[in-house]
């Protein structure tokens, strides 16, 4: 941050009085202004089919990690609830109306100032496409997840505990997880 937004001044970085964290402050007007983590909402849109489980990636169409799948997920707007954000993210990027569920996993993220919420969801109907954030959409047991190609840790971990729980049958927990590191980008 260059220029302050209540005024347009320079802003320079100090702690402010009775804080304990450099901020940027506005020398001319006295505007702090507070930079906090962004959070990234989205669903695991699922298909029941048989006994079997199926899980809807979005292969992304942007970066970072163009090509590579995720669930869909994207910031959350304001005056939105967590949950208006994982219905508005699952139809923008593949088009799919689903009933949400539970809030399953919380991983945060700090190296990146993010914190990521998945809900669980069921999908309503097989009516789904890309949306323009994705280059296709596929729906995948398991076995099929293209395990190598997942874009983000927070991705993985979700998608690990949701399976590890159908598998156990013992009903869904509610799963948190610190990711301190950058990840290692696969070539």
């Amino acid at each position: 941050m260059k220029f302050c937004s209540e005024c347009a001044h320079p802003v320079t970085l100090a702690i402010p009085p009775d804080d304990t964290r450099p901020r940027f402050v506005c020398s001319h007007c006295g505007a702090i202004h507070y930079q906090n983590p962004k959070l990234v909402i989205g669903s695991i849109p699922v298909w029941e089919k048989d006994g079997a489980v199926y899980v809807m990636l979005c292969k992304r169409a942007i970066e970072p990690r163009y090509g590579y799948w995720t669930l869909p997920a994207g910031f959350m707007e304001n005056s939105e609830t967590t949950s208006d954000a994982a219905q508005r993210e699952t139809f923008e990027e593949a088009g799919a109306n689903i009933q949400l569920h539970e809030l399953f996993s919380l991983i945060n993220v700090p190296h990146v100032h993010q914190v990521h919420l998945f809900y669980r969801a069921t999908l309503l109907d097989l009516d789904y496409a890309a949306g323009i954030e994705s280059l296709e959409v596929a729906l995948f047991t398991e076995a099929a997840i293209p395990w190598n190609e997942i874009a983000f840790p927070t991705v993985e971990y979700t998608l690990r505990r949701f399976f590890s729980d159908w598998n156990r049958k013992a009903g869904f927990g509610f799963h948190t997880e610190d990711i301190r590191q950058p990840m290692a980008l696969q070539a």
